[in-house]
């Protein structure tokens, strides 16, 4: 709906646009801008759920940095490509050590971080115009904007605390990161279970942000961007365990972790709050549901300051008589 409202709003101006250019000594002067950027990065998914969104937005805020390139086609209306390198992450303990902590999300103890690299083609709206070229662009300019991202991904999460691969004698397995689609934490490749899920995804990015005009070369802006992916699994989790004996070695200790003492990710003691846990709740321990078949599927939210350049254009001589 978001990008149907926008689009609509897109044609609107850009015909408007068309209709004032045709006048005399109006016509506008295309220009193109080069950026970087940098933010933070936040995460909503089966780890931090979309009903807790502000706490989800907070509570693991992790970076993100980027570069674009931007033609400004009209006063209002302009395309941008972009790359973008962000890091999400997320993690049942720290989500839900507090008093206000789901106790099944709690037991599950999971957790996960996920570099992303995304690339990304959007369409902007600028509420203000800019004048006939891009000296004369808007001094500050809110501007919206929509597209479609193609997103690199691979999850990741750590081994349980004193674990000890036996085909790794010399090395020490204990909290050491390891990427967890190969190894098919739902089961994922064997018999009677999905295919493993793609490392490549589309995402929708809408947002809105605010251009302010340092001066005739450079502009800085603020951003905020909300990415809905086409994966629930930039976490690595989105369905039931799998069944016992399905897994082994490897496998079968990063998808299920309910029996850990110890969070891996911050290396904490849960035992203090585990043992209220199997007295009040004890289905906590064995329920079937790793991660919930919801309606939604992952996002996650971009902030971005950023530092623009003007491309400077050629210069128009007027004829002579």
């Amino acid at each position: 709906m978001t990008s149907g409202i926008l689009s609509a709003l897109l044609v609107s101006a850009g015909i408007q646009e068309s209709m004032a250019q045709r006048r005399p000594n109006t016509q506008f002067a295309p220009y193109s801008e080069v950026g970087v950027g940098v933010g933070t990065s936040s995460y909503y998914g089966d780890l931090a759920g979309y009903r807790a969104a502000p706490k989800a937005t907070f509570i693991m805020l992790r970076w993100n940095a980027g570069l674009h390139y931007t033609r400004h086609f009209t006063p209002r209306i302009a395309a941008r490509a972009g790359f973008t390198w962000a890091r999400i992450a997320g993690d049942d303990y720290t989500f839900n050590k507090g008093n206000g902590g789901g106790p099944v999300q709690y037991v599950r103890n999971l957790h996960f971080r996920n570099d992303l690299k995304e690339f990304a083609l959007t369409g902007i709206y600028k509420f203000r115009p800019d004048g006939r070229n891009s000296n004369q662009r808007a001094k500050v300019s809110p501007y919206v904007f929509a597209g479609l991202a193609l997103i690199a991904h691979s999850p990741e999460a750590r081994t349980p605390v004193g674990y000890d691969d036996p085909n790794t004698p010399e090395a020490d397995d204990s909290r050491v990161w390891v990427k967890l689609q190969p190894l098919g934490t739902e089961g994922q490749g064997q018999p009677n279970y999905p295919k493993p899920y793609s490392l490549v995804t589309l995402a929708i990015p809408v947002g809105f942000g605010v251009r302010y005009k340092y001066n005739d070369d450079f502009t800085i802006a603020a951003e905020v961007g909300y990415r809905y992916a086409f994966s629930d699994y930039l976490d690595d989790v989105g369905g039931p365990y799998a069944a016992t004996g399905t897994l082994s070695g490897l496998s079968a200790a990063m998808a299920d972790r309910r029996a850990e003492q110890f969070a891996a990710r911050k290396n904490k003691d849960r035992d203090p709050k585990l043992s209220d846990l199997t007295l009040n709740d004890p289905n906590a321990f064995t329920t079937t549901t790793r991660g919930a078949k919801g309606i939604l599927s992952d996002g996650y939210l971009l902030t971005q300051i950023q530092l623009i350049y003007t491309i400077p254009g050629k210069i128009k001589c007027p004829p002579i008589r």
